[in-house]
């Protein structure tokens, strides 16, 4: 057998593979004669076929077979000796007068190579890192909603401004028919206030859906719409008015506390509201994370120029997945892949230059974080070791699931990187800030 490699050009290269008889001859007889012993063909004794019968039955088939599966192994061999760094995966080379009857095959194979290039890691403070703070509105609202989650709750025979109104939200044309809560508070203008401020249960009230809260999210929820249409909605639903009720704010005092924390952590509302600031920030935290994590991405992708083999890439997307595409089915996956692409390829070569790996037990040791966070919301605060490693184990056993948590590790340890290399430009903000000016 006979490998050699044509560089085309710095980002795609041919290699050429010829077999001969003897690659694989001796595979083939060995395979031919264990069909013998196991053949079963009526007049004669199992084990006793003629081999001549065995070859003329199944010897080019057997011989294919083992010349596809030479074919493989060498390759795969070849690349991995060679030590070259591929784009997907080998394409063969289509030959028209292709003859498996001859003595000696010949197969040729496109590569699609892995550019060289490097990576600035200076970004002149273009990318921005954003340091959420939780207001003091913020915190405030927190404990009025503690103070209202844990108050005292009464009917009502007519609304008030401050009274919790249940109905149902209907517009047929819109298919809407949704059971929901709000606080008469909540809603905007006084126009809108006015409409529900006297109402009775059993009252049907007609209310335009455009700014009836300040937040459009919450209309969201409350009509139980998607997202895409929110935003536009301009409509007029009808409310049946169900329920009225008021809750009267649990007061701030020892009682409230010890239901919040039971370790005693919090015996005054100072220490409430510092308890409030620190968990919102580390929340704020985890999302600013992701901005600039997202932030950093996009230079770096924007920063780090090279070439990609595309036309070989849209070849080999057209015959990857399970349906074949045609050219222009490829060439349009390709444009939508290419900046993942070059992402991964920008993320592997920092990985590589900088030493940073991910070793099989910090994978383990991540997912059993995971799950302890998750058996902690269920009430589970303590787990035995040996029930985390179990989960822990199935979980990884997951393709899907250890994929996604290997990525999620695998960004934590780069942006920790990032923070430690790179210069940013900072700035804090309000999480309401945040919100409107990374999300538009």
């Amino acid at each position: 057998m006979n490998i050699t490699k044509e560089n085309i050009d710095a980002l795609n290269a041919v290699v050429k593979v010829d077999i001969v008889a003897d690659d694989y001859q001796a595979k083939v007889t060995e395979v031919l004669t264990d069909y013998r012993k196991k053949a079963d063909i009526p007049g004669f004794r199992k084990g006793h076929v003629p081999m001549g019968m065995v070859k003329k039955q199944y010897g080019k088939s057997v011989m294919i077979d083992e010349v596809n599966k030479l074919l493989q192994d060498s390759l795969n061999k070849f690349i991995t000796e060679e030590k070259l760094d591929i784009l997907g995966n080998p394409i063969p080379r289509v030959q028209d007068e292709f003859n498996w009857d001859a003595e000696t095959f010949s197969f040729e194979f496109e590569l699609g190579l892995v550019p060289e290039f490097e990576v600035d890691l200076n970004a002149k403070n273009k990318v921005k890192q954003y340091n959420i703070v939780a207001t003091e509105k913020l915190i405030d609202e927190e404990v009025k909603n503690i103070q209202t989650r844990y108050g005292k709750m009464s009917s009502l025979e007519v609304a008030t401004e401050h009274s919790n109104v249940t109905g149902t939200f209907v517009n047929e044309e819109n298919d809407i028919n949704k059971k929901s809560t709000f606080l008469v508070n909540d809603l905007k203008g006084k126009k809108n206030e006015k409409k529900v401020i006297g109402a009775k249960v059993g009252d049907v009230i007609e209310l335009d859906t455009k700014k009836l809260f300040e937040d459009d999210h919450k209309l969201q929820h409350i009509l139980g719409v998607s997202h895409d249409v929110i935003h536009d909605l301009d409509i007029t639903v009808t409310l049946t008015v169900e329920e009225i009720t008021k809750t009267e704010p649990a007061d701030l005092d020892k009682e409230l506390f010890d239901k919040l924390f039971a370790d005693g952590s919090v015996s005054t509302v100072t220490e409430l509201r510092e308890k409030i600031k620190e968990d919102a920030e580390k929340q704020f935290q985890q999302q600013g994370d992701q901005q600039l994590l997202n932030a950093i991405t996009e230079h770096l992708i924007e920063n780090t120029k090279f070439d990609l083999p595309a036309e070989f890439l849209q070849k080999w997307l057209a015959t990857a997945g399970e349906k074949e595409l045609t050219a222009d089915e490829a060439a349009a996956e390709y444009e939508k892949s290419e900046k993942g692409l070059r992402y991964q390829l920008i993320e592997g070569k920092i990985m590589k230059d900088n030493d940073i790996k991910l070793e099989y037990q910090e994978l383990v040791d991540y997912a059993k974080g995971f799950i302890r966070t998750q058996m902690a919301q269920f009430g589970n605060m303590n787990p035995e070791e040996k029930e985390l490693d179990d989960i822990a184990g199935r979980i990884l056993q997951n393709q899907e699931e250890a994929q996604k948590l290997q990525s999620q590790l695998i960004s934590q340890k780069l942006l920790t990187f990032f923070k430690e290399n790179m210069k940013f430009k900072t700035k804090e903000v309000s999480y309401e800030d945040f919100i409107k000016e990374v999300y538009k």
